[in-house]
């Protein structure tokens, strides 16, 4: 498992050196908060460059979740694995993005079907497995809009069509975590599952309710089609932002651990929020600038 982390950490590193390459220019030529949202891109594709390398340098962690009646059971984490990979440099480099994010997006509503909703199903008042089974579908989501928003992308009925379907996930996702936040604020903030904030982080309740807040107001904005872009930018900054100063401390305290499945924990949940901070991002880029 040294290996997975390693293998995961360098795919991130490498994806994090092509992706700010890329949206360099973007980057240059936005103001204000746009610069966070020219950032959208690099903060989507990252994680599935993690998650990828997770899949081919570590399958023996991903086989037991692949459903029994599929055959080949490595075959099909492996061919994850590549498409993971595939997109994280399609959506970063921003080369073919109406299919990556597309297929992607379809994968991830397909998770959702096979595997997290029947799970969920068989332990109904579980509510992480059902944090689990919406976060799956805002990553599905967000990946349709990021499809739906691409230059040159799909023709204008067929995008309309793939950003609204994306844009109801992504709603669900914000303000079922919004809730969340207010019921269990000391959690990590950002995606709300069992690992709680640590106790050095100064006023932990404050900063979970100001992100379930946050998350609440985007949902109202997207309902009311009422300055989206603004509240879904500035949203989506605060995401960034808490990862950058709670979940990177967290994820260095992990990596100093001996146990290579709490590096590969502090991994995955640096790249989960990273991956829903990018969600958001994109679905600011989507929205009208007077919206």
């Amino acid at each position: 498992m040294d290996q997975t982390v390693l293998a995961m950490c360098s795919a991130g590193i490498l994806l994090l050196f092509i992706g700010a390459l890329a949206a360099k220019n973007d980057i240059a030529q936005a103001r204000g908060i746009e610069k966070i949202v020219a950032l959208g891109s690099l903060c989507f594709a990252l994680p599935l460059a993690v998650f990828g390398a997770l899949h081919l340098f570590g399958p023996q962690l991903l086989i037991e979740i692949v459903p029994d009646y599929m055959p080949w059971h490595m075959f099909w984490v492996y061919v994850v694995g590549c498409a993971l990979i595939a997109s994280s440099l399609s959506i970063a480099t921003s080369i073919g993005v109406r299919w990556s994010g597309l297929l992607f997006g379809t994968m991830m509503f397909l998770f959702v079907a096979m595997i997290h909703f029947p799970g969920a199903l068989s332990d109904p008042h579980d509510r992480f497995i059902w944090t689990i089974v919406i976060r799956e579908m805002s990553f599905g989501g967000g990946a349709w809009i990021v499809a739906g928003s691409a230059v040159n992308g799909w023709p204008s009925k067929v995008k309309n069509i793939v950003i609204v379907v994306g844009r109801v996930f992504v709603t669900a996702a914000v303000i079922f975590f919004g809730i969340q936040h207010f019921l269990h604020p000391t959690g990590l903030p950002g995606v709300p599952l069992q690992k709680q904030m640590p106790t050095w982080i100064p006023a932990r309740e404050l900063i979970g309710y100001v992100t379930g807040a946050a998350l609440l107001l985007t949902g109202v904005s997207i309902l009311l089609n009422r300055r989206t872009r603004m509240v879904a930018s500035y949203v989506g900054g605060w995401i960034v932002l808490l990862v950058v100063v709670i979940y990177g401390p967290v994820l260095i305290l992990a990596l100093g651990q001996p146990d290579p499945s709490i590096k590969i924990e502090g991994i995955n949940y640096f790249s989960d929020t990273l991956l829903f901070a990018g969600v958001i991002l994109a679905l600011a880029k989507a929205a009208r600038p007077t919206a």
